[in-house]
């Protein structure tokens, strides 16, 4: 079954959503939409595919769509989209307020359609080539680093809407909430803004129920990129590279320590992320529900409310030495 996608929001990352549509053997790009009248011009002359001035317009000949837009018009846009019916993947973080991502949610019930959260993690070849082998994480540190993003004439610079944490760091909350399955017991953390109004900086330690201690560290003014993440378990540490894509295995056997390179089956963990979507769609059009999104609204919303505290968290900058 074709499913007919389009793309709302084609900037940085939208159009990456719209390229690789076009290479997702059951889906049918009919169009992209983005407010700014150059960027949609661009795109569609890129891609070679029809521009829509009117989101309502691409809606109307759309099963489902991707929402790529900055975060603080998920909220009002997301709800648009699941009135007309449509499917829907909406970039991460799912709202700004977790209290808008439970509309949404009951939103999509009500209206039987999929609302997937925009994780890519989730779909990265490192973390598929772990799914169901991390058993029991007792410490895990993430470290995610990027360089300020350029500026845009007329617009906030790309992701700056919002604050380190739910702009990168929510990506390592959902990896971890995801391989410890345990409620939070505690947190503490620490924002700093730098060049933006919101944190630039941040670090987070997460204490779970079960033991388990996660500590999280994003920054977007850093000047070299690093996306990584260490898991330590009672017999073994995991040293994860999303950027490069590589795995190790430190175990302890008799004669001492163990290294191991894992083998990673290398693909685009957007692509895989498109194709599970549209997957999930083909499977409700064709008379049932969704069928088990890997990253449904409910983990959507779990990321983010646990992002929320974190933020909540964060001391006076007054009362900072």
């Amino acid at each position: 079954m074709t499913v007919k996608v389009g793309v709302i929001g084609v900037g940085a990352l939208g159009r990456h959503h719209a390229r690789l549509y076009q290479q997702c053997p059951n889906a049918q790009l009919v169009g992209v939409y983005d407010a700014a009248p150059e960027t949609l011009a661009r795109v569609s002359e890129e891609l070679g595919v029809a521009p829509f001035a009117d989101m309502h317009e691409l809606l109307s000949q759309c099963d489902a769509v991707s929402l790529a837009t900055p975060t603080d018009l998920h909220f009002a846009m997301a709800q648009e989209i699941l009135n007309a019916q449509k499917h829907l993947l909406v970039e991460k973080p799912i709202t700004v307020l977790p209290e808008e991502a439970e509309v949404l949610i009951q939103m999509a019930k009500s209206h039987n359609r999929v609302l997937q959260v925009g994780h890519v993690e989730r779909f990265n070849p490192v973390i598929v080539a772990f799914e169901g082998k991390v058993e029991n994480p007792r410490f895990i540190e993430s470290h995610r680093m990027a360089s300020y993003p350029p500026p845009r004439p007329g617009a906030l610079p790309r992701g700056t809407e919002v604050g380190v944490v739910l702009d990168l760091m929510i990506h390592d909350i959902d990896i971890v909430l995801h391989l410890v399955k345990s409620e939070v017991a505690s947190v503490d953390s620490v924002g700093i803004p730098v060049l933006s109004k919101s944190e630039d900086i941040a670090n987070a330690r997460i204490k779970f129920e079960n033991g388990c201690v996660a500590n999280l560290t994003a920054s977007r003014v850093s000047h070299e990129p690093m996306r990584k993440i260490r898991i330590f378990e009672p017999n073994a540490y995991l040293s994860l590279d999303y950027s490069k894509k590589a795995a190790e295995v430190y175990r302890k056997v008799p004669q001492g320590i163990h290294r191991e390179s894992v083998p990673i089956d290398d693909h685009n963990a957007l692509l895989h992320e498109l194709q599970h979507f549209v997957g999930c769609v083909a499977a409700v059009q064709a008379g049932g529900s969704d069928p088990a999104s890997k990253v449904p609204g409910e983990h959507g919303l779990r990321a983010l409310k646990l992002a929320t505290e974190i933020i909540r968290l964060f001391p006076d900058p007054l009362d900072l030495p």
